[in-house]
């Protein structure tokens, strides 16, 4: 520990690190033992070494008194709160007020409790993952999952990655490797994490042959593209962002005619992976990979964490010989998903079957179609309790506001929600550092609350806040000082 010790190293310092116990006689105090029991004698060794060099930089001459005990009883003390901190799980469920549906951050799509229960049934112990139970052999972790997909999306095959870039990275590095791929200026996107279609190109090895302009593209810059080093046609929906005004995008089926005539397969990145026709529901079309496949497009990629309501994965599906080339791709091993993804994903998928109740069984769907009304029955139930926690300086108002779906999804249409926004007094001077105070106060709740900082208020949207009683119990937790 002597390198921990102070660059001080006075007389009075000396005395007063003198009066701290050793790490041996703390180990050996019945409360610590106690602790060992609970979490380990490294951990806790590890916690007791911690506590003393803090301390041992922190104390004065005038702390080393006769009060050991004392400073043991304290010293046991932030023992156990570097136990209890390090035994706080890092990943943990949060209330996402944030008016965000499908947040990035907060884990996009919320599974069904189907999901759940089928991840759970294979989480602990063995499974059938690739073993094929009535041939008594080695099997295929797809097979688990391929009929369901093709019988949602009309493919005649599909696989699924870890997630949608990297569907994207292997179909290119599969069917275009070293050879060029035209694509429409006004979709080489960028999306969260530096994710930019140009350098995944790049990654895969094909060359992108930009076409069009940035907001108007015709089939003409494509067939002038065409050529015979082009080995596909790529459209990437461009899910975070929309072009409007003067602009001019070719239709699917103009796209994979021209591919058709060229003998390369006309491919699609739908990215934000809608199954049904959102319209059905009230809400705004999204491309889905049927309409795809009507259209003649031969391949499409997908994410199954977002308008899906699913895991985290990348879904590839299309023509099987498309398909078949791509999982033999070495890299396919690589960007495979788990026993606990596939489980997941199948649940999901049989959920669609029945789309009756689809809205009421997948909750992604159900916060999308939640009624403003119900919304704001909920704010106005939470008002008055969250008003007097607050105090008088802060005053709380149910509002009418907007949420967005999220994670790229239909980026310029926002859906009616109902919410509490939570205010300074009077527009009180310095209220913008007050609202962020609370706001890392709701963050430091057991559950803790994300909310969203705007126009001078600390907003917290309902429209994904579905378990209120939960929320409202915790409240009493809440540092107002």
């Amino acid at each position: 520990m002597g390198k921990l010790e102070p660059m001080n190293k006075s007389p009075a310092n000396k005395s007063a690190r003198a009066a701290l116990p050793s790490v041996h006689s703390v180990l050996d105090l019945a409360p610590v033992r106690a602790l060992a029991a609970d979490h380990g004698q490294p951990l806790v060794t590890e916690a007791v070494q911690s506590v003393l060099a803090d301390a041992r930089l922190a104390l004065s001459e005038e702390a080393a008194d006769a009060r050991t005990e004392l400073k043991r009883d304290a010293i046991v003390q932030q023992v156990g709160d570097y136990l209890e901190g390090l035994s706080a799980h890092s990943l943990r469920p949060v209330f996402n007020l944030s008016g965000t549906v499908l947040h990035t951050n907060l884990g996009r799509a919320a599974l069904p409790q189907e999901a759940v229960e089928a991840v759970s049934a294979v989480a602990a112990g063995a499974s059938n993952l690739e073993y094929d139970l009535a041939a008594g052999r080695r099997g295929d972790r797809d097979d688990h999952l391929e009929a369901w997909i093709c019988r949602l999306t009309g493919a005649e095959a599909a696989t699924v990655v870890n997630n949608n870039a990297a569907a994207v990275l292997l179909v290119l590095n599969s069917l275009a490797l070293r050879r060029e791929v035209p694509v429409s200026r006004g979709e080489l996107i960028e999306i969260g994490g530096a994710f930019r279609l140009p350098d995944i190109m790049k990654r895969a090895g094909c060359k992108l042959h930009e076409v069009g302009t940035t907001n108007r593209t015709h089939l003409a810059d494509f067939a002038d593209a065409m050529g015979a080093r082009t080995a596909m046609l790529l459209k990437v929906h461009p899910s975070n962002y929309a072009i409007e005004g003067f602009s001019a995008v070719v239709p699917d089926a103009e796209l994979a005619a021209l591919a058709r005539g060229h003998d390369v397969p006309y491919v699609i990145d739908l990215g934000s992976g809608s199954l049904i026709d959102l319209a059905n529901f009230g809400l705004p079309p999204e491309p889905t990979p049927r309409e795809a496949f009507a259209a003649g497009t031969d391949l499409v990629t997908f994410s199954g964490d977002k308008l899906l309501g699913g895991p985290q994965c990348g879904i590839i599906a299309g023509r099987a010989d498309l398909v078949a080339r791509i999982k033999k791709n070495p890299m396919k091993r690589a960007l495979r998903v788990d026993k606990m993804t596939i489980a997941a994903l199948e649940a999901v998928l049989r959920l669609y079957a029945d789309p009756d109740r689809l809205a009421e069984r997948l909750p992604t769907l159900r916060l999308l179609t939640r009624e403003a009304a119900d919304m704001r029955r909920t704010a106005e139930k939470l008002q008055p309790a969250l008003a007097a926690r607050l105090g008088e300086k802060l005053v709380v108002e149910v509002i009418d506001c907007e949420s967005q779906i999220g994670s790229g999804a239909l980026p310029v249409d926002a859906l009616p929600s109902a919410g509490l926004a939570i205010r300074p007094v009077g527009g009180k001077r310095g209220g913008g550092a007050a609202l962020k105070r609370l706001a890392a106060a709701l963050r430091a709740l057991p559950i803790p609350v994300i909310g969203r900082i705007r126009d001078g208020a600390l907003v917290l949207d309902i429209r994904c806040l579905e378990d209120d009683a939960a929320f409202a119990a915790q409240l009493p937790n809440l540092k107002t000082g």
